[in-house]
């Protein structure tokens, strides 16, 4: 039989009882930070929601369903923290730790039910994130596009694209298609002289005609800023400098896109000469987010150590709590320096985890082993 101290794992018993408490605690304070969250947010949207007309309670629900994924996603990490947290401080007061220390088990032998746990809660986080939540995203920013109204039908839809033709800006509200048979929906067209506006072309559709080269807009009417004044045009042809796919490359949303997908879209804007850092570092980070639950057991593992009665488990809940909250500082200002192009991509997403995770390492060393 192989002795105790050699064993990765406690018994199998107390593995499953601590993998238990851990995930009933974590489900436990996320649902609660999801509804006290869903709550606030829901309220400073309602009233945009039902100033749609003919928008009522059935919209309401359709924006939390949307909504709740991604607050799911966002506090995930945060959850599995305070639930950690919460955890360890009531095995410690309880003696439990102390009772396992007793019987032989390291620091890290205890942490490994917690550590084995959440590595399962970060595969289920990414896949969430993966078949979920990017649809989820993609859904209520086209719907928060429309301001709540009716959203287009069309696959492959993209959101307030912005294309240059020469002096002029061109905007869609809705590219929907790859290639030559790219659609626009609810289009302008700016129209500039010595950086002046001179007139505003607005179109409710447009798509490319391959065999001219240009652009074809159906219905468009054009508003002239000096006079005030607006007439129709019927059919126009504009843009025959503007390729198709500056329009679905025009505004990639990493968040709205798997990671196949986002590793395609940075394929197809390296292709057209475009800057991939920004999406790049999203996309690792796509990879690097759902594993920092693996870290918040190491974290705040502090507050598992120590006699209880020893006055000082509220301040090692706090440096746990501290340490924790100073990964997710870290992760945001290390993809935020990514996105401007001051970090290379992996680093910006990769740093934070491994820093921190040789952090925690330390510390559990340096106190406990």
């Amino acid at each position: 039989m192989i002795p105790v101290q050699w064993q990765f794992f406690p018994s199998r018993q107390v593995s499953l009882y601590m993998a238990r408490l851990f995930v009933t605690r974590t489900l436990a304070v996320l649902a609660l930070l999801v509804i006290v969250l869903q709550t606030l947010d829901l309220l400073g949207q309602s009233g945009d929601i039902l100033a749609h007309p003919g928008n009522g309670d059935a919209q309401l629900w359709q924006y939390v369903a949307l909504r709740a994924p991604q607050i799911v996603a966002r506090f995930l990490p945060f959850s599995v923290l305070l639930g950690t947290l919460v955890m360890l401080v009531a095995l410690n007061q309880n003696s439990e730790i102390i009772s396992l220390k007793s019987a032989g088990l390291s620091a890290h032998q205890i942490l490994a039910p917690l550590v084995a746990a959440a590595l399962c809660v970060a595969g289920i986080s990414y896949a969430f994130n993966e078949r979920i939540v990017t649809r989820a995203t993609a859904t209520l920013t086209a719907w928060q596009a429309v301001d709540y109204g009716p959203i287009p039908t069309d696959s492959g839809l993209k959101i307030n694209a912005w294309v240059r033709d020469g002096n002029n800006l061109v905007s869609a509200a809705f590219v929907a298609g790859r290639g030559k048979s790219v659609q626009l929906r609810k289009v302008e067209i700016f129209n500039r002289v010595n950086n002046s506006l001179t007139t505003i072309i607005r179109a409710p559709r447009g798509r490319y005609d391959a065999s001219r080269g240009e652009w074809r807009l159906e219905g468009a009417r054009q508003f002239d800023v000096a006079r005030g004044t607006s007439r129709d045009l019927g059919t126009i042809w504009f843009g025959r400098d503007i390729r198709p796919d500056q329009f679905t490359l025009a505004k990639v949303d990493p968040d709205a896109l798997t990671f196949s997908q986002l590793r395609a879209a940075i394929a197809d804007l390296r292709d057209a000469g475009r800057p991939v850092a920004e999406l790049e570092a999203n996309l690792w980070h796509k990879l690097s987010g759902p594993l920092s639950a693996l870290l918040m057991p190491i974290l705040g593992s502090v507050a598992a150590f120590g006699l209880a009665r020893s006055g000082q488990l509220f301040l090692r809940a706090v440096m746990g709590m501290a340490l924790g909250f100073a990964y997710f500082v870290a992760d945001n200002f290390s993809l935020a320096m990514g996105n401007l192009g001051a970090y290379p991509p992996f680093l910006a997403a990769w740093a934070p985890f491994f820093l921190f995770l040789l952090l925690g390492e330390t510390v559990l060393f340096r106190t406990e082993e």
